[in-house]
């Protein structure tokens, strides 16, 4: 099989990148301050990235589902790896972010203002709920059910 995959087709528009502070919980009554890039690619439409970059230390980048992020800024949102939700249901100023599993995880107290305007932007970009429409499903379907080429010897 070749490595040409069926792609959806580009969509050109920007959303543009957020970059904002955000406080990682080292403890209690310990916080750090963690520069973070959110970026939304719309040929990735499902995605947003995020770059945690904290001082003197590699950045580390998480992708997150855009309607997850989308739907912890006001409630409970995703399972596993990956959770956010509001720190307070009357009127939050800021939401939490918990990446990693079991053994080891983060928690991220991030501020919702800046986060919901920028999502809304990209919504604007691509609408929920038309994230997939220029996928050619037929040629997705033809590739996954293509016989892979057997090098020879």
């Amino acid at each position: 099989m070749s490595g040409d995959h069926p792609r959806t087709p580009h969509r050109p528009v920007s959303c543009g990148a957020l970059t904002v502070d955000i406080q990682q919980v080292l403890d209690v009554c310990l916080q750090r301050s963690v520069e973070a890039e959110f970026r939304y690619d719309p040929v990735s439409p499902l995605v947003v990235t995020v770059r945690l970059a904290p001082e003197g230390c590699p950045g580390v980048v998480w992708h997150i589902g855009r309607d997850l992020l989308h739907h912890g800024m006001r409630a409970l949102s995703g399972l596993g790896d990956v959770q956010v939700w509001p720190s307070c249901l009357d009127a939050p100023a800021t939401a939490w972010l918990r990446l990693g599993g079991a053994e080891a995880a983060a928690l991220f107290e991030l501020p919702v203002h800046p986060l919901v305007e920028w999502l809304e932007v990209t919504y604007q970009v691509v609408p929920a709920g038309t994230e997939l429409e220029p996928m050619d499903w037929d040629a997705l379907a033809a590739w996954l059910s293509a016989t892979p080429e057997v090098p020879s010897d």
